[in-house]
């Protein structure tokens, strides 16, 4: 799955279009690397965030193309 399409389905970030911004911009990374929104990420990546002054550290637990709302907290846990 996309990095843009995971961070939108998994609600970390409300948008699509804001989510693949934030890569352009170089504020999201995965392993330690800033990646595009391409980036295919794999269950067990971690994603970093970067929001103004405070990072926001989450490890990737599923992957699915749809999910409930009430569901999505269940595709990550929030490390940081």
């Amino acid at each position: 799955m996309r990095l843009d399409k995971f961070l939108k389905v998994s609600r970390l970030i409300k948008r699509r279009t804001v989510a693949n911004e934030a890569c352009d911009a170089g504020r999201i990374s995965v392993n330690g690397k800033v990646c595009k929104a391409s980036y295919e990420v794999k269950v067990g990546d971690i994603i970093t965030i970067k929001f103004g002054d405070r990072d926001l550290v989450a490890r990737v637990l599923s992957l699915q193309e749809t999910i409930h709302k009430e569901d999505a907290k269940d595709m990550y846990e929030i490390i940081v």
